[in-house]
């Protein structure tokens, strides 16, 4: 996506980053990282379009370019389809707001900060979009990957965390989630919803939007009645190294999202 690579200088991801507010809103308002507060916020508006939104609730982030430790988040009390660049705010990996001009929802940052700190994940999408939450409080607590297409892009990069504890009030409820996923794209949190994350905002949206098309198909499918007829897990790993090899696909769904919500 033009524009994250890297910082220009003095915004070098490799050197410590100041503290200071005047060098944090200088950074807030440098090129990429207003480019990819743009993008984030048009993500939250697609989301809201495509039915995924629950009032002011869920969250996503994205690491800065080359920098772990800081990341931009939609503000609290914000509906999606409302949400414009400069209402994202810069976050640091410790809970302080960082810029911005709106407050920072708390179950947000001990999820988001967990799990770009320990799983390392570059952006994480928080939703309670409806069928993948309705697969959350079955016995199986998730997706079948072997079913539809749409559903073996994900074969082999999802988690399923069984225990919900409430919501995330705290450090060790996000830290907790953040383990769970053990290296997985996608976690289905039991009773509550799902996280999405990728290397890229593009990558991870595309991804969201197709989690939720499987899982309605799913759970269209299995509200018939009738015999579900899954393909064999060979196959459907072979699907998901094809959509994982081409991901050209998802930098053309974005571009087209930039097109149709200015």
């Amino acid at each position: 996506m033009k524009g994250y690579a890297s910082f220009p200088d003095p915004y070098s991801p490799k050197e410590p980053m100041n503290q200071e507010p005047h060098f944090a809103d200088a950074l807030f308002h440098a090129e990429p990282v207003a480019a990819l507060r743009a993008d984030l916020a048009l993500a939250l508006r697609a989301a809201a379009a495509h039915g995924l939104g629950e009032g002011v609730c869920n969250h996503f982030s994205v690491a800065l370019p080359g920098d772990s430790e800081h990341f931009l988040l939609n503000p609290r009390g914000l509906m999606w389809h409302e949400v414009q660049a400069d209402d994202i705010v810069l976050i640091d990996a410790q809970g302080n707001k960082l810029a911005g001009r709106h407050a920072v929802e708390p179950t947000a940052m001990f999820i988001h900060a967990a799990i770009h700190r320990i799983a390392g994940k570059a952006c994480v999408l928080h939703t309670h979009m409806p069928y993948a939450t309705a697969l959350t409080l079955t016995s199986d607590r998730g997706l079948d990957t072997t079913l539809s297409q749409n559903a073996m892009r994900f074969h082999g990069r999802l988690a399923v965390d069984e225990h919900y504890n409430g919501l995330a009030l705290d450090v060790s409820e996000g830290e907790r989630i953040a383990h769970a996923m053990q290296g997985a794209d996608v976690v289905f949190l039991g009773n509550h919803g799902v996280v999405v994350c990728g290397e890229r905002l593009d990558y991870a949206y595309d991804d969201l939007f197709f989690l939720e098309r499987a899982c309605t198909a799913q759970v269209l499918a299995q509200s018939t009645g009738r015999p579900l007829v899954p393909v064999a897990p060979e196959l459907a790993a072979k699907v998901a190294a094809q959509v994982q090899g081409e991901r050209l696909q998802s930098e053309l769904f974005f571009a087209a999202l930039r097109r149709q919500l200015p």
